[in-house]
C-alpha cells in the first residue's frame, strides 16, 4: 500500500492519541470501577469521533468556521471526566488530564484564527490549574507550566501536521494546473505561429501557382520564373513548420519587408517601404517582422489593394509600424466581403480574376475578419507592453498599426 502525506498525516495522529490515552485508559479501568469503565464507554467515543471528523474535514480541505455542535461534544468530554474522576479516587482525574492537549488540535482545526487563539487562554489557564491542582509541592509551578507548554506543542503539532498536508496537496494541485498551462501556451503559440507564418507561405504558393498556370501558354520564361520563386516559398515553409516545431523561430523585420514586397509586386500591389535605421532589441523586431507577414498575408487575401506603404518611425521611447494600403473591401450586410473587381485588372482582385478566368483561386474568396491572425498580433505587442490597431482610413483604404516600446 502507498504511503501517501494523508495516510502518513493520519497515522501521526492517531498515535499520539494513542500515546496520550492508552495508560490512562488502562489505569482508569483498573482503578475507577464502575464509574471508570462508563466513563471511559461514554467520553472516549464522544471524544474522539468528534475530534476524527474535524480531522477529516480539514484533510478535505474544509473552511475553518465558527464553533459546532461536535467541537462543544469534545470539549464537554474532554472537561467533565476529571471530576467525576476525582469524586470516585482521589488524584484519578490526572489521568485524563491528557484529552484536553488534543482537543487544542481540533480547535485550531475548526475555528477561524482569531477564535482559535482566543480559546487558547482560557485553556492554558484550566490545564495550568490542573497541572497545579496534581502536582505536589515545591514542583506545584514547574508542572504547572510543564501542562501548558504540554498543551501548545501537541495541539500545535496536530494542527501543524494537518495543515502541511493540505499545503502539499494543494501544491501537488497548483504544480499540476501549472504544467497544464504551459501545455496549453505552448500549443496556442504552435497555432499562433502556424498561421501567421504558414498562413502568409501558403497564400504565396496559391498565388505564383495560379500565375504560373496562367502565363505557362503565353510566357513560359516568366512562368518557370514564378514556379522557382513557388518552390523556394514553400521550401521556407517548410523550414517555418521545422523551427515552430523546435520553439526557436528568428525572424527579422528587413528580411519580412523584403519578401511581402515581393509577394505584393507578384500581385500587382506597388509598394513603398520606409523603413527608419533603428537598433531594435530581437524581441520588438520579431513582433514587427510578425505584424508585416499578417498584414501583408490579409492584404493579399482580402483586399483590392493597389498600393501599400510600410513605415517604421521611434517616438519617444516608441516604436511604430505602419502598413497602409488603398484598398480596404466594404462588407456587405450580412458582414461578408463582396468580390468586387479592380476596374483596370490589377491588384490582388486583379490577379484572382485573372486566375478565375483558368478555374483557380475560388478557395481565396474568404471573409475578412479580425481572426487569428490580429488577435496573435495583439498578444505578440501586448507581451511587449504595446498595442495594435487595426481601422479603415478616410479615403477607403486600411491601415494596421503597431507601436511597442523601445
Amino acid at each position: 500500500m502507498r504511503v501517501t502525506p494523508q495516510r502518513l498525516a493520519v497515522g501521526l495522529v492517531v498515535l499520539i492519541s494513542v500515546g496520550f490515552t492508552v495508560f490512562p485508559v488502562i489505569t482508569i479501568a483498573r482503578l475507577g470501577g464502575t464509574p471508570g469503565l462508563v466513563v471511559l464507554a461514554t467520553c472516549l467515543p464522544g471524544f474522539f469521533v468528534p475530534f476524527f471528523l474535524h480531522l477529516r474535514a480539514a484533510l478535505r480541505g474544509a473552511e475553518p468556521g465558527a464553533p459546532t455542535v461536535l467541537l462543544a461534544v469534545q470539549a464537554v468530554a474532554a472537561y467533565a471526566p476529571v471530576p467525576v474522576l476525582d469524586a470516585q479516587l482521589e488524584y484519578l482525574g490526572y489521568w485524563w488530564t491528557g484529552t484536553p492537549t488534543i482537543l487544542l488540535g481540533s480547535v485550531l482545526l475548526r475555528l477561524r484564527p482569531p477564535a482559535a487563539l482566543g480559546c487558547l487562554v482560557p485553556m492554558a489557564a484550566a490545564q495550568f490549574a490542573l497541572g497545579w491542582r496534581y502536582a505536589t509541592e515545591p514542583a506545584q509551578l514547574q508542572h504547572a507550566f510543564y501542562q501548558v507548554i504540554t498543551l501548545i506543542v501537541t495541539g500545535f503539532v496536530i494542527y501543524g501536521v494537518t495543515r502541511l498536508v493540505v499545503v502539499s496537496r494543494e501544491l501537488e494541485q497548483a504544480r499540476t494546473q501549472l504544467a497544464e498551462a504551459a501545455v496549453l501556451r505552448e500549443r496556442l503559440r504552435i497555432s499562433r505561429d502556424l498561421h501567421d507564418g504558414l498562413g502568409s507561405s501558403l497564400t504565396a504558393i496559391a498565388l505564383k501557382g495560379d500565375l504560373a498556370r496562367r502565363l505557362v501558354g503565353r510566357d513560359p520564361d516568366a512562368a518557370g520564373h514564378e514556379l522557382a520563386d513557388l518552390v523556394r516559398v514553400a521550401r521556407d515553409a517548410a523550414q517555418d513548420v521545422r523551427q515552430v516545431a523546435r520553439g526557436y523561430r528568428e525572424m527579422s523585420l528587413r528580411e519580412e519587408v523584403r519578401r511581402g514586397a515581393a509577394l505584393l509586386a507578384a500581385s500587382g500591389v506597388e509598394v513603398q517601404a520606409n523603413l527608419a535605421d533603428l537598433d531594435l532589441a530581437r524581441p520588438v523586431d520579431e513582433a514587427l517582422a510578425w505584424a508585416v507577414r499578417e498584414g501583408i498575408t490579409n492584404l493579399v487575401r482580402h483586399s483590392r489593394a493597389t498600393t501599400c506603404s510600410i513605415s517604421t518611425s521611434r517616438t519617444a521611447g516608441t516604436v511604430r509600424l505602419e502598413l497602409v494600403n488603398d484598398g480596404a473591401p466594404e462588407r456587405a450586410a450580412d458582414g461578408s466581403v463582396p468580390e468586387e473587381r479592380a476596374a483596370d485588372g490589377t491588384g490582388p482582385t486583379g490577379l484572382r480574376e485573372r486566375a478565375a478566368d483558368g478555374g483557380g483561386l475560388a478557395g481565396l474568396r474568404e471573409r475578412a475578419a479580425d481572426g487569428g491572425g490580429l488577435a496573435g498580433l495583439r498578444e505578440r505587442a501586448g507581451g511587449l507592453g504595446g498595442s495594435l490597431r487595426a481601422e479603415r482610413t478616410p479615403g477607403g483604404g486600411f491601415r494596421l498599426a503597431v507601436e511597442v516600446p523601445a
